[in-house]
């Protein structure tokens, strides 16, 4: 592994310096595909943390401060770039120390690059607005920085998140200290070796992996950071609110999600099939987003279900490197969470699951994808995030039922509804309780244009589009009264 990188993994980055963490201990890295370590990287602590924001405060102070929204934007991207010249790196990379197969991989480096221009030209494209007021005055806002933010990211999609949540910051010229998850490190490091290629000043962006209990703590309750970007569980989610609430910090929360996907009897069938299944599956069901529960008009309940079953029972589930359906799950206590919710599924009726490869690992952390139907809606499986490839089908009657069901969860990220009916689909659009709505789709191919992030315990605030661009900014009003 360690011959792929063309930098140190084991160091960390504050102020344009790779050095070695303060307290000079590591944490091992695995490979999900066979349970190998596979290298290690840096347990940065507290006082690495500190010296972070330090030196994102300085970078505010100093040179990224001054700079105009233009030249950030050429920076970004130029970082986009340079991600386009490491595509098939960064996708081996993610493949091993995440464990999703190399296609997967790979598109996630794609969706970087396609962040880091997205957000480059849109950096100096965010504009305040004059106010008509009384006479004698002119009235304008202005978009501005918060000031340094703070970035912890999950290591199901570390590259995707990176790119929405750090592109979006430093875009709105915020100084960022990010945290990667201890468990997904190396393309956090890799972006960060491609922002210094492309001439990101130092101090702009810091890069201390850790434990989440460490490094991650002393991040969320730093004082001198100035708004928090979290992705990952509802559990250390809350944990992180309340740890910025002491210093009256901004929060954007991406947590969990238990996303539906609703077929009426006039579905397309052959359209929606692929994404009924596919948007469980991807990156080993490890996705906030996945769509765990399928909500099946009755009228066509039987034939979707055995169409369903049919797919599952083909999947191929195995090693990263050999690019079949699923992976392997990150880690051995994630599949031993994943293997409850399976024994809970005892009462259900078992549709079909895939199968691993034989030779696959025997250190892998591999789990069969399975689909359940005729599941309650107040079972277990139909209720909380499995973050695996486990599926529910659940039958309804009509529209109301449907929408009660689909709207039965403490989670609200994603939804998808399947019919031919214009009018229902936009009753079905406006009555779901979710940050988006996908019609005939799922996904929407990911479009990093499109404003990303949920409701209730699926957290709050905005990421990608422009929508993120608000987010890392503050307005402020400017009165000036002249006569």
């Amino acid at each position: 592994m360690r011959e792929t990188l063309w930098y140190d993994a084991t160091q960390i980055h504050i102020g344009g310096v790779w050095k070695a963490p303060a307290g000079g201990q590591q944490l091992p890295m695995e490979n999900p595909s066979n349970g190998a370590e596979i290298g290690s990287i840096a347990r940065g602590t507290a006082a690495d943390i500190d010296a972070a924001v330090v030196a994102a405060q300085a970078a505010l102070d100093g040179a990224w401060g001054r700079m105009t929204a233009l030249e950030r934007g050429r920076i970004l991207t130029r970082i986009g770039q340079l991600v386009q010249t490491r595509l098939d790196d960064l996708a081996l990379i993610e493949a091993m120390d995440v464990g999703k197969p190399l296609t997967q991989a790979r598109n996630d480096a794609v969706a970087l690059a396609r962040y880091m221009e997205f957000y480059g030209g849109a950096a100096d494209k965010v504009h305040g607005e004059t106010i008509p007021y009384l006479d004698g005055y002119t009235v304008y806002t202005l978009r501005e920085p918060h000031g340094v933010t703070g970035h912890i990211v999950p290591w199901n999609y570390p590259m995707q998140i990176i790119g929405r949540s750090v592109g979006a910051a430093l875009a709105m010229g915020n100084a960022c200290v990010l945290k990667p998850a201890e468990e997904a490190c190396l393309t956090a490091l890799a972006f960060m070796a491609l922002a210094e290629e492309a001439g990101l000043p130092p101090g702009a962006l810091n890069v201390v992996p850790g434990l989440g209990e460490e490094a991650g703590a002393a991040l969320t309750a730093h004082p001198g950071v100035h708004h928090i970007s979290f992705t990952g569980s509802v559990g250390v989610g809350k944990l992180v609110q309340a740890a910025a609430a002491q210093n009256v910090v901004p929060v954007t929360l991406e947590l969990g999600g238990k996303s539906p996907q609703i077929v009426f009897d006039d579905a397309d069938l052959d359209e929606a099939l692929p994404f009924l299944v596919g948007a469980c599956i991807q990156n080993a069901g490890q996705t906030c987003s996945a769509s765990s529960r399928v909500l099946v008009q009755r009228g066509v309940y039987d034939e979707v279900v055995a169409r369903m079953g049919e797919r599952y029972g083909a999947l191929q589930v195995g090693p990263a490197r050999e690019d079949l359906n699923v992976g392997p799950l990150i880690s051995a206590r994630q599949k031993e969470i994943v293997e409850g919710f399976l024994a809970d599924g005892d009462d259900l009726r078992l549709v079909a699951q895939g199968q691993i490869v034989d030779g696959a690992p025997e250190g892998g952390h591999y789990v069969r994808p399975t689909l359940f139907a005729d599941v309650p809606t107040d079972h277990r499986l139909a209720q909380d995030e499995i973050f695996g490839p486990v599926q529910v089908v659940i039958p309804f009657e009509g529209e109301a039922e449907a929408l009660r069901i689909a709207n039965g969860t403490d989670f609200g990220l994603v939804a998808s509804v399947w019919t031919r009916d214009g009018a229902r689909q936009m009753r079905m659009a406006k009555a779901i309780r979710t940050g988006q709505v996908f019609i005939n789709n799922y996904g929407a191919g990911g479009g990093v244009e499109l404003p990303f992030g949920g409701i209730g315990k699926s957290g709050h605030g905005r990421e990608k589009g422009f929508e993120a661009l608000y987010g890392f900014s503050t307005l402020k009003t400017v009165a000036a009264k002249h006569g």
